[in-house]
């Protein structure tokens, strides 16, 4: 019933439209005209405007032609990370991908190609169907910024799907219930400048002090639920001046609010217990190296039980198809953590997307489409079901 030729043509338009983030708007534009093609109301937000971006979130209501259905929140992100623009895909072998220069944006252009087609199809086949309420929503990739700042009261739904996340190898479809908590961390470290040739037993070092605190930091893999990096290190003015200052970028992310709060600990001692090693007194007066320090919540963590409404809906419309879904935790966060946060009860579904955030991204074109033949059995099954299930 899926429209496959017409599925995998507009995803390559959607890919070749540049929408890093914070630069959604062409793409949102697009959006906003298919949308009102196929009947529905949209708006943008004012979510563009805190984010300082140039774009809000796009947000539309389908008006179901069966009255007694649940409405549903539907949900993908328009922004891709770098390197992201003239991004030329290609079809080869069942797969999307890029030339290898870029990403090929299938995060998140193929959330929403899969729910324009199922759209498009129950306009076209006159299918029964309740409201349906879509989130085209900015920034995901650089904080979920747009999830974040999305007032929740235009939704009427109590339950939806994001899509956005791939599946495991072995499995038709995969649905993630369960996602970790997450905080940004930012470190500022002052030694003290001098000249690097001439006398540099003047200065305290500020990119040493902070790399001995980075090589004695617990980063990766910390266990099954809770990781850590650090990503960005920027500092020092020339070759020739020890450097006086340092800023340094990281996270940590777990499913368990104890975990995190003790790798946070550590992270944060690794770098109070290195400029305490650091002093030097000059001329009768002592500087010493300091280190401030930012700590900010992200996004909560989301955990969906599997006797959840969403869920049990999901999952019968798999088993009609007769594929194999199953559900998991994941790393990652996404919008899902914010819709649940705000009250709506969401789980994000794989769209068949591999290798994200790489050159080497791609998508699977099968996995692609059983997500599209999925979220539409699941919009038939919700238009009839009995009040139970709800």
């Amino acid at each position: 019933m899926i429209d496959k030729q017409r599925m995998s043509e507009y995803v390559m338009d959607l890919i070749r439209i540049d929408s890093l983030s914070y630069k959604e708007k062409e793409v949102g534009l697009k959006l906003r005209k298919d949308m009102e093609e196929l009947g529905g109301e949209c708006f943008f937000d004012d979510a563009g405007k805190i984010v300082k971006g140039n774009i809000g979130n796009l947000l539309v209501k389908i008006s179901g032609n069966k009255k007694d259905a649940r409405p549903i929140l539907l949900s993908a992100h328009m922004d891709t990370v770098v390197p992201g623009e003239g991004i030329k895909p290609q079809i080869e072998d069942g797969i999307i991908k890029s030339d290898g220069t870029t990403i090929l944006g299938s995060d998140d252009k193929s959330g929403l190609a899969i729910i324009t087609e199922v759209v498009r199809t129950i306009k076209e086949k006159n299918i029964q169907y309740g409201d349906i309420e879509i989130a085209f929503t900015i920034c995901e990739e650089v904080g979920l910024l747009g999830a974040r700042h999305i007032d929740i009261s235009n939704f009427k739904s109590k339950y939806g799907i994001v899509f956005d996340s791939g599946s495991p190898t072995g499995f038709s479809a995969s649905i993630i219930t369960k996602c970790p908590s997450a905080e940004k961390l930012e470190f500022k470290v002052h030694g003290l400048e001098a000249h690097a040739g001439v006398c540099p037993e003047r200065g305290m070092n500020a990119i040493k002090i902070a790399s001995e605190a980075i090589a004695n930091m617990k980063l990766g893999r910390i266990d099954a639920e809770t990781t850590a990096n650090i990503g960005i290190i920027e500092g020092g003015f020339a070759i020739n001046i020890v450097p006086n200052f340092v800023h340094i970028k990281g996270e940590a992310r777990s499913h368990s609010e104890d975990k995190l709060r003790a790798q946070i600990e550590h992270m944060r001692k690794c770098f109070h217990d290195a400029v305490s090693r650091y002093e030097i007194t000059l001329e009768g007066k002592t500087y010493i190296a300091t280190v401030e320090e930012t700590i900010e919540r992200s996004y909560d963590k989301m955990n969906i039980s599997n006797e959840s409404k969403v869920v049990k809906l999901i999952n019968q419309a798999a088993n009609n198809l007769g594929l194999s879904i199953n559900t998991l935790a994941s790393g990652g966060g996404c919008d899902a953590n914010y819709f649940n946060k705000k009250g709506v009860e969401c789980v994000n579904l794989g769209t068949g997307m591999k290798e994200i955030h790489t050159v080497n991204e791609y998508l699977v074109l099968e996995e692609f489409y059983q997500a599209a033949d999925i979220l539409l059995e699941t919009i038939k099954l919700n238009a009839i079901l009995d009040l139970s299930l709800h």
